[in-house]
Formats: structure tokens, C-alpha cells, sequence
């Protein structure tokens, strides 16, 4: 079984981590892109939608029971704001942290380019951006290049990217779903950087949790990809539906 595992159905995942120095091995549900307040920015952009906090919270929190988890690692991205989150979107975050300490659930969060100065008030661990290793696998945002640390784990995840296919029917209809993108690292592309990769080693791309961000379409031509490793960073990359389906190589689906 691999070192992460995605929970059905859901843009989740479930990782054997280490947590401290003694080796203590924890079981960390992972989210990437939560985007906790996205609705007060899509207000201003003229887009009417009424908050889906409370939605957000609890389904998250039913994950957390549905998988047992000791900890939840948030993949960069917790805030929507760039700068200085609204009250709204604070107290989304600061309810959100508070129920996951009732139930004695730890948080960490791997900083994203969204994430402003989120660890001057917000009550959990908070990494670098360039990521950080737990036991055999490494977190990053993907905003920017992965630690050399990040890069020698056996399985490096990142989100940023919003994975997404366009699928067509026979007719002409057309539907958007969230993927995973999951692949080798590909050494070329991180040749220049300190270490390398290590050999055979995975990288998967997260699916948004939050379902109202847009996305990169990886089956669409002329798309381009937000990380600065990607699609170089990836070989033989395959797409899997939330669902689980396999649709093989995300650049023919």
C-alpha cells in the first residue's frame, strides 16, 4: 500500500507520517487549497453566493472521524485572502482550528502563496513554504521550488495546481471534474536543484478541496500548469477521478 492513500470520493488523503523526533508514526489526513472565505472574494467580483463555511467545516471534520486521523496537514492554502483576511474568513479559520483541538486533532499547515501571515494568529504549526518532510514523505505548496528535504522523500505531495479534466460526451456536453495527478518524480527536472530526487520516488498532485477555485484543465491544449516544476516534474503522470477511476495519461484523457 502506498505511503498515501486517497480517502474515496473526496479530495482528501490519507498519510503515514512521522511527527518527532522519536520516530512516532501518526496518521495525517491532507487537504490542499481549503480556501477557507473564497465567498466574500467572489462577492466583490460580482459574484453573489452566500457563505459555505459551516459546510466546509463539517465535512472536513466527518473526514477526520471517517478516517481516524491524528492530525490534519493543510497543503498550503488554509486562507483565500493574499493579504489580511476579513473577520469572515478569520473566524472560519479560527472555529475550524478550535473544533479540530476539541477533538485533540493536531493541524499543520504548509504555507501557499495565499497563506499571508497566517502564523502570527492562527493557533497551529505552520512550515515553510518550500515544505517539509515527515518520515518517508514530503509536503509542499508547489507555489515554488520543494526543499531539498521535501525532494528526497519516497512520496512528495503538492496541490497549488487544482487539477481538473474537461470531459466531453458524444453529443457535445461537457463537464469539468477535479483530479489527482499521480506520477514519478521526474530527476531532469530538478536536476539543478540541491540533492536531487530521490530514485523512484512519487509525486502527487492534489485536487482543490474547495470546489468554488478554478482550476487548471491538464487535458485541455494550451493550458499552462502554476507550479514551476510542473508538467516537467512529472512523468508518465496518470489522472484518477475522485471516484478512484483510472483515465490514464492526464494529457490524452
Amino acid at each position: 500500500m502506498s505511503l498515501v492513500e486517497p480517502v474515496p470520493g473526496e479530495p482528501a488523503a490519507i498519510a503515514d507520517v512521522e511527527r518527532d523526533a522519536d520516530c512516532r508514526p501518526e496518521r495525517a489526513l491532507v487537504v490542499a487549497d481549503f480556501h477557507a472565505g473564497i465567498e466574500q472574494a467572489l462577492r466583490a467580483e460580482g459574484v453573489s453566493l452566500d457563505s459555505r463555511a459551516a459546510e466546509r467545516r463539517e465535512r472536513l471534520l466527518s473526514l477526520v472521524t471517517r478516517t481516524d486521523a491524528d492530525r490534519v496537514l493543510f497543503l498550503g492554502d488554509l486562507m483565500h485572502a493574499i493579504g489580511d483576511p476579513g473577520g469572515a474568513e478569520r473566524g472560519e479559520i479560527e472555529v475550524l482550528l478550535e473544533r479540530l483541538e476539541e477533538r485533540e486533532v493536531a493541524a499543520t499547515l504548509v504555507k501557499g502563496n495565499h497563506d499571508g501571515a497566517i502564523e502570527s494568529w492562527a493557533d497551529l504549526d505552520v512550515t515553510d513554504g518550500a515544505g517539509v518532510r515527515l518520515g518517508d514523505v514530503g509536503f509542499a505548496h508547489g507555489h515554488t521550488w520543494p526543499a531539498p528535504e521535501v525532494l528526497g522523500s519516497e512520496v512528495v505531495c503538492v496541490g497549488h495546481e487544482h487539477p481538473a479534466v474537461r470531459l466531453e460526451d458524444e453529443v457535445g456536453g461537457c463537464r469539468v471534474e477535479r483530479v489527482w495527478l499521480r506520477g514519478s518524480l521526474a530527476g531532469a527536472a530538478f536536476a539543478e536543484r540541491e540533492g536531487g530526487v530521490r530514485a523512484g520516488a512519487e509525486l502527487v498532485v492534489f485536487p482543490a478541496f474547495n470546489d468554488l477555485v478554478g482550476g487548471t484543465w491538464v487535458n485541455v491544449e494550451g493550458q499552462e500548469f502554476l507550479a514551476p516544476f510542473l508538467p516537467e516534474g512529472l512523468a508518465e503522470g496518470q489522472a484518477y477521478l475522485l471516484d478512484g477511476t483510472r483515465l490514464g495519461d492526464y494529457r490524452s484523457v
